[in-house]
């Protein structure tokens, strides 16, 4: 029966909105869950039921879900200058002083900063930089893109192409031709027996180096990687998968771009994943945390080199023929300032690496649960890989009954595939860790008992 009442908020949504990543056909028949406030870590739906975020929305919601701080912040900057664009030589206080700041704060030298509007623009840009360096090295053959499968770096045709989520491709006629793709390090799923993490990274490290080989060195342009793999179902990478595959990229001139759209800005303990992998790329791409998500935001972070080398071709062309009319919107631009002002104030990276390593230890606990196969994280962000049986690794694909007593136990988590991934706001306290947790230990126990019944 359908229980949606007409000229609900629900019905008016139905009739009206195109939900991203969303199952269109059951979305008619249920409608959307509708948020309607949040307070810290806690949202709230139209019928007042209260929910921990453990996701921080979509691993973005680092201060969580309101600010009266930066809510003053936008209106100022609304009231002074509600928006300009930075075309042709043209600036704002706003973008100059953001651009300073994350230059400033970058975890390897970095000579400029582009700002965009979206993760998925400053991916998407970041593999036009990648073709328009080589271009201006006499090399525009070498534009092929490599990432890696699972992998996830935006929904652009471009930024799909590069993800590695077939789910993406399928229909779309993606990817584009450039692209190419390596394999997928999760360990716990893919590692052959017997074999030790540093074996494990050892091969995939081979397996990208034939790769390059087999297309050629001199046609490859880039490679992309998450420090943590987010939306493949958060892979951490096994010991020393990044030392190794970076010396791959450098024995072949291929470029490396760091994707921290979800990684930077405390969420794997430090300002940036780079600097919990020791990672040394050419690019940088942020966001989502780049505002505590209350502004659509991202910026570039360029070596020397890519600036040279973009600085050297658009002195052949006459200018770089570049950009998004809310380019480094100012309202944006001032929050996301205003943002990393709270960072320092609050010394959230301090405190992302205590709870953090208090968050991973409790996790851990689930290690010794019926469904769960796998626990493993870094900082605030971890993923459990769900299982029917433990020693043949089957994967658990009750998920939608796991969400169903997740929801009813006021718990918001990221379902992917067969894994149960969480990512809460960086603000989150010890006491509030354990009650996020103990809703999650009665959600999947729940789970566990109602699967068990129908089998």
């Amino acid at each position: 029966m359908n229980m949606i009442r007409p000229n609900s908020l629900q019905a008016r949504d139905i009739a009206y909105v195109i939900h991203p990543q969303t199952n269109l056909a059951e979305h008619e028949k249920h409608g959307p869950a509708i948020i309607t406030h949040g307070d810290g870590i806690r949202v709230f739906d139209d019928t007042g039921k209260e929910y921990i975020e453990g996701a921080a929305g979509l691993w973005c919601a680092s201060l969580g879900f309101n600010s009266d701080r930066l809510a003053d912040v936008a209106a100022q900057q609304l009231r002074t200058l509600g928006y300009y664009h930075s075309y042709r030589s043209t600036a704002h206080p706003a973008g100059i002083e953001l651009a300073e700041k994350l230059i400033e704060l970058a975890p390897v030298p970095m000579s400029k900063v582009l700002l965009q509007c979206s993760g998925s623009e400053a991916n998407d840009t970041a593999i036009k930089l990648c073709w328009y360096y080589h271009a201006a090295c006499g090399k525009p053959e070498k534009n092929k893109i490599i990432g890696r499968f699972g992998g996830y770096h935006g929904t652009t045709v471009a930024a799909a192409s590069l993800s590695g989520k077939p789910d993406m491709h399928e229909d779309f006629n993606l990817p584009l031709a450039q692209f190419r793709h390596t394999r997928n390090p999760h360990y716990y799923r893919f590692h052959e027996q017997g074999e030790t993490e540093e074996e494990f990274a050892t091969r995939m490290a081979n397996e990208l180096e034939a790769l390059i080989l087999t297309e050629g060195p001199d046609t490859v342009a880039a490679f992309f990687a998450e420090p943590v793999m987010g939306a493949g179902g958060v892979i951490v990478p096994p010991v020393t998968y990044f030392e190794k595959v970076q010396a791959v990229l450098r024995k072949y001139d291929v470029l490396f771009v760091a994707d921290e759209v979800i990684c930077g800005f405390g969420r794997t303990g430090n300002w940036w994943g780079s600097q919990t992998f020791n990672l040394k790329p050419d690019i940088i791409s942020c966001a989502k945390a780049l505002s505590a998500a209350f502004m659509p935001i991202s910026a570039l972070l360029l070596s020397e080199r890519i600036y040279q080398g973009m600085l050297e071709e658009s002195r052949k062309l006459g200018r770089f023929v570049h950009g998004y009319t809310y380019t480094g919107h100012p309202v944006a631009a001032a929050v996301a300032l205003d943002v990393l002002k709270i960072y320092e104030e609050m010394d959230l990276m301090t405190h992302a690496k205590r709870v953090g390593a208090y968050f991973q230890e409790k996790l851990l606990k689930f290690a010794g649960h019926p469904l769960v196969g796998d626990v493993r994280g870094v900082g605030l962000i971890a993923g459990l890989d769900l299982v029917v049986d433990k020693g043949t690794k089957e994967p658990f694909d009750a998920m939608a009954v796991l969400d169903k007593h997740l929801r009813a136990n006021g718990l918001v988590l990221r379902l992917i595939g067969n894994r149960a991934t969480f990512s809460p706001p960086i603000i989150i306290q010890k006491p509030e860790i354990d009650e996020m947790l103990s809703r999650f230990s009665r959600s999947l126990d729940g789970a566990y008992q109602e699967c068990a019944a129908d089998r």
